[in-house]
């Protein structure tokens, strides 16, 4: 079988959301290089697979696709007779289903707006573009990631997982942005909540995320080093 693409640099978070994925499913990947600094992100071989000029893009045979989390749901469909993977969207019982779907619009919606802009302000904008930290805008993220987690802390002290009792794609979801907030100072912020502790644990114990975290984790070495 011929190895899907996927286009985008290896550590950019959207396309370590397309690849946790595929490595879970264990299908069989090419990832394409997408260089900013030549604008080949902005070139019109690109852009007849993003028209937005950005990543990830996602090419199987003829299929072309865009956005991480579009992506990601193809691949565990096209998948799903692979062992666990076949339970990752739950779409055989469409109450479990509609759990997943729920704490993926959270993650998108009330997490990653949270969180992520911890990882920029910290790792990303000092390092890649010269700008210092911006730390009022670290303290207002911190405060609503706060209540966020307490939200999550609520929901994980009933279930191991976001959906339910075993791992989901709403879970997976949460790896890129989070394994790159652990290597921030603001890390130890975890620790006061123990059961979103102990499921961001379990996550990263997962061979798939010990793969792209060793990959990840010399990217975010080699930031904060810049």
């Amino acid at each position: 079988m011929t190895p899907v693409k996927v286009f985008g640099p290896a550590m950019s978070t959207n396309v370590a959301r397309v690849l946790v994925c595929l490595e879970e499913v264990g299908a069989e990947y090419e990832v394409v290089n997408i260089d900013f600094e030549a604008k080949e992100h902005k070139s019109a071989e690109h852009l007849a697979r993003n028209p937005f000029g950005q990543i990830p893009a996602f090419q199987d045979g003829d299929v072309v696709l865009f956005e991480s989390r579009a992506i990601s749901k193809y691949i565990i469909r096209k998948y799903k007779s692979a062992g666990e993977a076949a339970d990752l969207l739950r779409e055989g019982d469409l109450r479990e289903a509609a759990m997943v779907d729920v704490w993926t619009e959270v993650e998108a919606h009330q997490y990653n707006p949270a969180l992520s802009p911890v990882v920029y302000e910290c790792l990303i904008y000092p390092a890649m573009r010269g700008v210092p930290t911006n730390q009022k805008v670290v303290d207002e993220s911190l405060e609503k990631l706060r209540k966020v987690l307490d939200v999550y802390e609520a929901r994980l002290s009933k279930h191991t997982y976001l959906a339910g009792d075993s791992v989901s794609f709403a879970d997976l979801n949460h790896f890129p942005f989070t394994f790159y907030f652990m290597a921030t100072p603001h890390a130890s912020l975890f620790d006061s909540y123990p059961h979103v502790k102990a499921w961001w644990e379990r996550l990263v114990a997962r061979p798939s995320m010990k793969k792209l975290g060793a990959t990840m984790a010399a990217a975010a070495a080699g930031i904060k080093q810049a």
